[in-house]
């Protein structure tokens, strides 16, 4: 048995991929599925299509390599972190909605325990700040506006879990309550130096600790599948949240090694070892993966919009029909007109983190054209970008002059790329393998079921595609990041 199932289930589509011993794609399927809006700020999934995609998707790539589960040795599972999700521990019947990372229902009560001077307590043993953003408030949320459901919560009927510990539920048939440190680490419930749930916040939050799962390595038995579901029962064997899979699929395994995510948002980590470095710059200190019960721990930085950006011109200005276009139009913009676009279009999120700024532009001139916009897109990415490594850098002396290994839908500009180079002054590595995040969960996975290398081993099959090198005068660099920094003081005060 030499193959690994990897499951990627992400916060608009699940997606399955069989890997090969050699970590090559032998076969993949993809399905999408609805987002709920119900009000204002509030977004959910409905859990019944979390399931019923990633069960989908992996039948269909188990078909399309061949139909047969002989070979597959374990499963491994990557996810959107921090949607919340509770259910009956006898039907496996949901009590609400999955509420989903992006979901703000919970600012009153943030802004609440803030004023209380609470998010010391929060940060100090979960690293995280006091926001909507992460699960802990949302299943108090649950617990406090669905009829019955926290008296069943303290009779113990009901389990609480992020999307991993859901699926985990459904493929193991009930049988198993689990969830891996990384997802743990970003609940706001899970004391990442203790390696334990935190009853003091739980307390706070009014959230019985029987609700939550049981907390394992990355690289652990986490049950094994229904025999029933692909032929044969598979085991579970590795789990980690989708920007900590990114960082094992980058082999990011030393501190002071970055690696950053372009997708809808951009997610950047900066493995900084055995310890817990506290940000004073507004980062999350997080746990990038967990393995023979010794927690390797992360600064994450937060952006809200990157690839969003380009879909704004597309979808919103209309000046694009396809995201491909974007590098040709930026290319032939006036070098002359430095326009400066800041996409807050949900806020700022690190080192800022401030909800109530919108977007803003500014520079433009009667000339302006859709060639500047576009420019100005995407090199808003690259000045976000540096702003979370200025704020590593102030935060972590230990960190090492490395390159920036970046992954995610935008990593395949090359212009992009190279301006993201130019602006932070260092160089950006683009790995022949772009699925990083289900690769790490697939390695994971396929090293505790003894069919994939060690660490180390796994490190030294990771291959560059794309090496891109700084290529901009200092001077030209400091003006334009300069005129960046302008930019975003001018639109945080126009917020008030």
């Amino acid at each position: 048995m030499t193959h690994i199932l990897a499951i990627d289930q992400g916060t608009t589509s699940t997606r399955a991929i069989l890997f090969d011993e050699t970590l090559s794609v032998v076969a993949s399927a993809q399905e999408e599925f609805t987002q709920h809006y119900p009000q204002s700020g509030w977004v959910e999934h409905d859990p019944s299509d979390l399931w019923s995609t990633t069960a989908a998707t992996c039948r269909a790539a188990i078909e399309k390599a061949g139909g047969g589960t002989a070979d597959i040795a374990a499963i491994g599972i990557t996810n959107q972190r921090e949607t919340t999700l509770v259910w009956d521990r006898k039907t496996g019947k949901p009590v609400f909605n999955a509420i989903v990372w992006q979901d703000r229902r919970t600012s009153e009560l943030c802004k609440g325990l803030k004023a209380e001077g609470f998010e010391g307590v929060v940060t100090d043993r979960t690293g995280l700040l006091l926001d909507p953003y992460f699960s802990g408030t949302k299943l108090a949320w649950i617990l406090d506006n669905v009829d019955g459901v926290r008296a069943r919560a303290e009779a113990g009927e009901l389990a609480f879990g992020t999307v991993d510990t859901w699926l985990v539920w459904n493929l193991t048939g009930g049988k198993v309550h689990v969830t891996d440190a990384t997802n743990a680490a970003r609940t706001m419930l899970y004391d990442i130096r203790k390696g334990r749930w935190s009853r003091t916040i739980c307390d706070k939050l009014g959230i019985p600790m029987s609700l939550l799962p049981e907390v394992k390595d990355c690289a652990a038995d986490f049950g094994e599948t229904r025999p029933d579901l692909f032929g044969r029962a598979i085991p579970i064997c590795g789990i980690a949240g989708d920007q900590q899979a990114a960082t094992v699929g980058q082999a990011c395994f030393k501190p002071g090694m970055l690696k950053s995510t372009y997708g809808t948002g951009c997610f950047a980590l900066l493995n900084t070892g055995d310890t817990p470095v506290t940000s004073t710059n507004r980062l999350l200190t997080t746990i990038a993966y967990q393995l023979d019960g010794k927690p390797t721990y992360a600064l994450e930085g937060s952006i809200f919009i990157a690839g969003a950006v380009v879909q704004w011109l597309r979808d919103g200005l209309k000046i694009i029909r396809e995201a491909k276009e974007t590098q040709p139009l930026a290319e032939k913009a006036d070098d002359t007109q430095d326009v400066v676009l800041v996409p807050a279009f949900t806020g700022l999120g690190a080192p800022y983190w401030n909800a109530e700024c919108r977007g803003a532009i500014f520079g433009l001139t009667r000339n302006s054209g859709p060639e500047e916009f576009a420019r100005a897109a995407l090199e808003s990415v690259g000045y976000q970008t540096r702003d979370l490594l200025e704020a590593m850098k102030a935060d972590w002396s230990g960190q090492s002059e490395t390159a920036l290994r970046v992954d995610g839908g935008m990593s395949a500009s090359d212009w992009t790329m190279q301006f993201l180079s130019d602006i932070i002054d260092a160089p950006v590595e683009r790995p022949k393998v772009l699925e990083t995040t289900a690769m790490g969960a697939a390695w994971l996975a396929g090293y505790k079921a003894g069919v994939l290398p060690d660490m180390e081993a796994f490190a030294a099959q990771w291959a560059v595609d794309g090496r891109f090198e700084p290529d901009m005068a200092a001077d030209v660099r400091e003006r334009k990041y300069g005129a960046w920094k302008r930019a975003i003081d001018a639109t945080i005060g126009f917020a008030g």
